[in-house]
């Protein structure tokens, strides 16, 4: 399976992380940080199912020893973000593609 493919959680996984995440507006602070405007408005487009929206509507995941942002129709990974203490790790290669308006 490569990083492209659907990710699929059975019954009992579905069940064990369902009450885990909190939706996309969490990531707004760590977003933010990164790319200097508000991400949580950005459309993405989901590598596995090809569902569009924007990234406040996607599960996040904090209990991972990083963040994890999945689709919230089909789970699929669309990217993660972890820190160390020099540096911040971005992987947002879930997302066929992301679109964010442009401050005025």
């Amino acid at each position: 399976m490569t990083d492209h493919e659907p990710t699929h959680l059975t019954d009992a996984d579905e069940a064990a992380v369902d009450d885990a995440y909190v939706d996309g507006n969490a990531l707004a602070g760590d977003l933010l940080e990164i790319f200097a405007m508000d991400m949580t408005t950005a459309v993405g487009t989901c590598g596995g199912c090809g569902r569009t929206a924007v990234l406040a509507a996607a599960r996040v995941y904090r209990r991972a020893p990083g963040v994890v942002l999945r689709c919230a129709g089909c789970s699929h990974v669309l990217g993660r973000i972890v820190r160390a203490p020099d540096r911040v790790v971005v992987d947002l290669a879930g997302l066929r593609s992301i679109s964010a308006r442009l401050p005025d």
